[in-house]
């Protein structure tokens, strides 16, 4: 399998994360493919035409994208308890743990978008600050009781994100308990193996 790839992209890494946790990493070939909002990649949209990563090819040539869609394919090819519970209550819990971390990054790269503007408007500003304080209270309220998984991932994934990209937001003072899952998740391989080595 082929991964469209970059670095610095928080969805990327939630799919090696995946990988990695399933043992299926070794299994995926990666090839460095920059994207950008007002650039799109030629190459790429022949595979995908939104020109977004993280995009998969498979062994028959066809074409995955989404990291959700992704994920969910890996947890298909192993052998070991699924990692998105595959119906009922767990199911949709799971899932809605996943658009709130998904949802979230979505807003953080929105909002470093703006904040690279020549002129940022002020209102949009504030209206992404209003809604991060929520999303962060939001994952603090649950994060104890996510179990491994694809949301789990999606935290850890978001922590790392945001100290990345808005280290000056000081983002654990309130929110010990994200912090403290955090602290311990990025001590695994997945995490170690997915660094962010480029700025």
């Amino acid at each position: 399998m082929l991964l469209h790839w970059s670095p610095r992209s928080p969805f990327v890494r939630k799919v090696m994360i995946f990988a990695h946790e399933t043992g299926l990493a070794d299994r995926i070939t990666t090839t460095r493919t920059p994207v950008a909002m007002l650039a799109p990649h030629a190459g790429l949209m022949t595979e995908n035409p939104l020109s977004k990563i993280p995009t998969l090819r498979l062994e028959d040539g066809s074409v995955l994208y989404d990291s959700y869609v992704i994920c969910e394919y890996l947890d298909t090819l192993h052998g070991g308890p699924r990692l998105i519970p595959a119906e009922g209550p767990a199911r949709f819990l799971e899932l809605r743990r996943h658009a709130l971390g998904t949802g979230f990054l979505d807003l953080l790269i929105l909002w470093r978008n703006e904040r690279d503007r020549a002129q940022p408007l002020q209102p949009m500003m504030d209206a992404f600050a209003v809604k991060t304080k929520a999303a962060l209270a939001a994952v603090e309220a649950e994060i104890d009781s996510v179990p491994r998984g694809l949301a789990q991932f999606t935290f850890a994934v978001l922590g790392s994100y945001l100290d990345f990209r808005f280290a000056d937001l000081d983002w654990r003072a309130n929110c010990p308990r994200f912090a403290a899952f955090h602290a311990e998740f990025e001590k695994r391989p997945s995490m170690q193996a997915t660094l962010v080595t480029e700025g």
